[in-house]
């Protein structure tokens, strides 16, 4: 019987199976976005068992779980991490022709040589084993970047992230490398003015600089940046609802500035005209 996934998923000709297995399969992986946390690089850190790496922070699932009717206790709650498993061993088989199921049954082939689909049926095993698995060197943070033949893995970073994980990772003379993304999202999200302006206070600590003026909160981030490039960074990342494209003067984004520094509501309009300008500086 064939297995769910062999060798050859997704190639469907001959030609793309030669380009794969003769080329790109031995090629390294430049990773510039994900969702790696850098401290449990920097750390290696050893998971106890599958959940802490599936379910402990992945919100793709947990929508998933929730669209099942499984609750929140077993989701985000206080259920132990085998509970919160088997839960979402129950999920998989409805999410068939998501890319959760694709994904799911190629990290449990592909990490721990687990060919069984995920189910109710086969749950208890999948999770004894590849918790076992995962307390050998092999299945450590690092070690399954580099299973995967990982030679850069670029962390998403915000302007004020200390970056203290990524230099104690540089002073390692490891395999790979782990560099900052510059994510400056928060730093132009004025849909929520009081969360920006903390955001802004906690800028002026980081950078050590005075911000009472637009000139003053763009040289604070420059400094940011400058930081980042220091430590490698050579990409930034942004996660936008729109392409904000508004057009604006610097008079107007200084008085919407000074506006959201005095805790005054500004209108949609002028939401857009700072998103804009933001992202074009950031660009810049």
């Amino acid at each position: 019987m064939k297995i769910f996934l062999d060798d050859n998923f997704l190639l469907n000709t001959k030609t793309a199976e030669e380009l794969y297995h003769n080329y790109s399969k031995h090629l390294p992986i430049i990773d510039y976005h994900n969702h790696l946390i850098p401290e449990q690089i920097a750390n290696n850190v050893k998971f106890d068992n599958i959940s802490q790496v599936w379910l402990h922070g992945d919100h793709y699932k947990w929508r998933a779980m929730r669209a099942n009717g499984v609750n929140e206790h077993y989701v985000t709650g206080d259920a132990s991490d085998e509970e919160k498993f088997i839960k979402w061993a129950e999920t998989v088989p409805y999410t068939l022709r998501n890319p959760l199921h694709h994904w799911t049954h190629l990290e449990l082939q592909r990490y721990f040589g687990i060919t069984d689909v995920l189910s109710p049926k086969t749950a208890a095993k999948i999770y004894a084993d590849t918790s076992a698995l995962l307390q050998q060197d092999s299945h450590s943070v690092r070690g399954l970047l580099k299973m995967m033949h990982v030679e850069v893995v670029c962390t998403t970073d915000d302007p004020i992230d200390s970056l203290e994980f990524h230099q104690q990772f540089a002073k390692e003379r490891e395999s790979f490398k782990m560099l900052p993304a510059f994510r400056p999202d928060k730093a132009m999200n004025c849909d929520d003015l009081p969360a920006l302006n903390q955001y802004i206070n906690k800028l002026e600590e980081v950078s050590n600089m005075q911000i009472s003026s637009l000139s003053d909160y763009l040289k604070a981030l420059k400094a940011r940046h400058d930081f980042f490039a220091t430590n490698g960074c050579k990409v930034s990342d942004h996660g936008l609802e729109q392409i904000y494209a508004e057009d604006y003067t610097e008079t107007e984004i200084a008085f919407i500035f000074d506006k959201i520094r005095a805790g005054k509501e500004i209108t949609f309009d002028e939401s857009l005209k700072f998103k804009s300008a933001m992202l074009v500086y950031f660009a810049e």
